[in-house]
C-alpha cells in the first residue's frame, strides 16, 4: 500500500525501504537532498547525468517535504 506524504511525496513499505520518495519512481528523498547538499543544482539533478526522469517539480517536493518534517519534529542538543 502506498501513502501520500506530500503533494508528489509517496511511503511504501515494499518500495526503496519505506523510505519517502518521488511518487511514480525508487528515487529517494534523501537522494535529492544529498545531491542538493553537495551543491548541485536543480537542472543538474533533472539533467541526463543524474535524474531525467523527474522535474523540477519533484526537486522542490522533496525540498518542501523535507521542510516539513522539520516543521513538526523536535529538536533534541547535545548537553
Amino acid at each position: 500500500m502506498e501513502t501520500a506524504l506530500a503533494p508528489r511525496i509517496v511511503v511504501s513499505r515494499d518500495v526503496a525501504h519505506g523510505k519517502p520518495r518521488v511518487a511514480g519512481t525508487r528515487v529517494a528523498v534523501t537522494q535529492i537532498l544529498d545531491l542538493l547538499a553537495a551543491g548541485k543544482t536543480v537542472a543538474e539533478i533533472v539533467s541526463d547525468d543524474y535524474f531525467p526522469h523527474l522535474s523540477e517539480a519533484d526537486i522542490f517536493a522533496c525540498i518542501r517535504y523535507a521542510s516539513l518534517v522539520i516543521q513538526h519534529d523536535d529538536i533534541v542538543t547535545a548537553p
